[in-house]
């Protein structure tokens, strides 16, 4: 008998497409082609950071050269976790948490500690997607609210620098323009303007942001929803609702859409950016390098977690995604194109991004790095107020916010999505059942709900602030990528994991791979997280700073995901401590006889044996089906 016939065929597809029902429960879907798997997992990578932290992270880190730190980790440690987690959710049919119960029953934990980090993505990410709709609302109004300063919400500091500069005189050629660089003027108009200290004031697109949308107020409490953003919050979990109910039949068709018709809102706003005055300034501003900043260990520091949160790695996501995917489905080829595609997003919404912030910098006469931010207030603060500088700004503030609304919304469904096949998976008796997995989906999205209400108060953007640096902290997704690649490659075994990639796509991925597994991507989480350590977090919201506990609640979400390592431990201790590392015997072992990791040709662990008949396989089968953890 040949090897191939002795494995199986590779174009075959050794497990059903459609699993066994289950006491009348509806089968295991998969993809219905490729390109749903494609678009689904192109819409959770490709979002609100590759448009407005990358920029900022060019611009602010040496431009042009802060591709070379962020390649060099997209090479090393993005990528090797982002094939690891796709091909393990392919290889085991599972989502991201029963993946690793199968693959190594001690380490269930590093599953339940992604789905804890996606529970926080799926509480406040969406509040951002409130925020969105409610500006989109808005943009359909003239003039734009955010332009004038005679607004219930604005105050006596309010001050635009249009309204300043209606006199005349401002552009004769020798006119003193100081009072844009914070410098007091010398010349004595007639009319006593005073153009002292502009930036002691604030924008009327920055108190639309404060005072209208956040409503913050002195106090800072916690008492009282805006139920205005509350409704577009719930506006925003019907959409998400819709998209995800019937599971990847609803998902696979809505991500057709909504992963599609950014680009092309993109490309309207690229070729009007650079159209713009002063556009070529800010586009050689992004990506004129310079070299000298690679010697600070900030930029390189920057560039990782640029990466990991641009890829979703160490969120469960991937896995619960690939575990759609038919048996034979090549991965590899996948991951190379998500990749390419994602990285190319980053760098091309930057030339969107800084074309209009260079026509910004050029109409007010002011740096660059004056009118440069990152993160909700470039989104909400700095592009509101240069789309109002252009013509048709409504129009253009329409397109603009469209774009933000449905590169968010594909990501935050298919988190809902990442974290309803993971909970089904664990209980598929009970949520594979007609309409369980409609309930299963409504309640998420009524609990999500309700706990994001609290960030729409007046206080609420501190909470926002804490879960989005601390919830999905990069301490906890260096923690959980590094115990991935050393599960995978010292504990199952590096040579049995590639045993397996080659039975499923046909050949054996590039040889580095194994190597990122076993040492570069674990050195490189490792060194990371030092940092990170090393370096506070600091908490400064517009102004705002918040007492200890802040650091409190913040180093709670830290631990929460990562108790759930030890734990799983102990428990699969206390069950089963004869099996803790053994696969499960239902996973296809293509080359069972061979050692699951060698190193330069000497045997390191030799072949794993069968698991201990001290668990039958109709009890191994129940645990998987039945077990549900903490």
């Amino acid at each position: 008998m040949t090897e191939d016939a002795a494995r199986g065929a590779p174009d075959r597809d050794p497990k059903p497409d459609d699993g066994i029902p289950e006491e009348g429960g509806h089968p295991r879907r998969k993809w219905a082609n490729k390109m749903e798997f494609i678009f689904s997992v192109a819409g959770q990578i490709v979002g609100f950071s590759n448009l407005w932290s990358f920029p900022y992270l060019c611009f602010r880190n040496g431009g042009g050269a802060f591709f070379i730190p962020y390649f060099f980790f997209l090479f090393f440690c993005g990528m090797p976790v982002f094939f690891l987690e796709m091909a393990l959710g392919q290889y085991t049919s599972e989502g991201g948490v029963t993946a690793w119960r199968k693959i190594c029953p001690m380490f269930e934990g590093l599953g339940m500690a992604t789905q804890v980090v996606v529970m926080y993505t799926n509480i406040y990410y969406i509040v951002v997607l409130a925020w969105v709709i409610f500006y989109l609302y808005n943009s359909f109004k003239s003039p734009l609210p955010w332009t004038t300063c005679d607004n219930w919400w604005n105050t006596e500091s309010c001050f635009t620098a249009f309204s300043a500069t209606t006199d005349p005189r401002l552009f004769q050629p020798d006119s003193d323009w100081s009072f844009l660089h914070n410098i007091t003027t010398t010349t004595d108009y007639s009319d006593n303007l005073n153009y002292t200290n502009y930036f002691d004031h604030k924008s009327p697109e920055e108190e639309f942001f404060t005072n209208r949308v956040l409503k913050m107020s002195d106090e800072m409490t916690l008492r009282n929803v805006h139920w205005d953003v509350a409704l577009c919050l719930l506006i925003a979990w019907i959409m998400c609702y819709f998209c995800v109910w019937k599971g990847i039949r609803s998902t696979g068709k809505a991500v057709y859409f909504t992963v599609t018709f950014p680009y092309l809102l993109m490309l309207i706003l690229f070729f009007r950016g650079v159209s713009l005055p002063g556009a070529w300034e800010g586009l050689k501003f992004y990506l004129y390098p310079d070299v000298g900043r690679l010697a600070r260990i900030g930029i390189w520091a920057d560039a990782a977690t640029q990466v990991v949160y641009t890829y979703a790695i160490s969120q469960g996501v991937l896995t619960s995604l690939g575990s759609y995917n038919k048996y034979n489905n090549n991965c590899y080829r996948d991951c190379l194109a998500l990749c390419c595609l994602n990285s190319a997003t980053s760098i091309f919404g930057g030339l969107v991004v800084f074309s209009f912030l260079g026509f910004m910098a050029h109409s007010l006469g002011l740096p660059l790095h004056d009118v440069a931010g990152a993160g909700t207030k470039m989104v909400f603060v700095g592009f509101p107020e240069v789309l109002s500088m252009i013509p048709l700004s409504s129009f253009w503030t329409v397109v603009f916010f469209l774009m933000i609304l449905f590169l968010g919304l594909d990501t935050q469904f298919v988190c809902v999505e990442s974290l309803a096949t993971s909970i089904t998976d664990m209980f598929p008796r009970r949520l594979r059942r007609p309409h369980a997995r409609e309930l299963l989906v409504l309640v998420i999205a009524v609990v999500c709900f309700l706990l994001g209400l609290p960030l729409l108060t007046d206080g609420g953007i501190v909470l926002f602030h804490i879960i989005d640096t601390c919830g999905v902290s990069r301490i906890t997704l260096f923690i959980i990528a590094c115990l991935e690649t050393i599960v995978i490659a010292w504990v199952y075994g590096a040579d049995r994991f590639y045993d397996n990639i080659e039975d499923m796509i046909g050949y054996r991925p590039f040889p580095v791979l194994k190597y990122c597994w076993l040492f570069i991507t674990p050195l490189i989480c490792g060194l990371m997280l030092l940092y990170s350590l090393a370096e506070p977090a600091y908490f400064d919201v517009y102004g705002y700073t918040p007492g200890k506990w802040s650091s409190v609640l913040g180093s709670l979400l830290i631990i929460t995901p990562l108790m759930c390592i030890p734990v799983y431990i102990l428990i699969t201790l206390c069950r089963n401590g004869n099996n803790m590392t053994t696969p499960s015997s239902v996973l296809r072992q293509a080359r069972p006889h061979k050692p699951i990791l060698t190193l330069c040709k000497g045997v390191i662990f030799k072949a794993q044996g069968p698991p201990s008949r001290s668990v039958d396989n109709g009890n191994e089968k129940m645990m998987m089906e039945e077990h549900g953890g903490v």
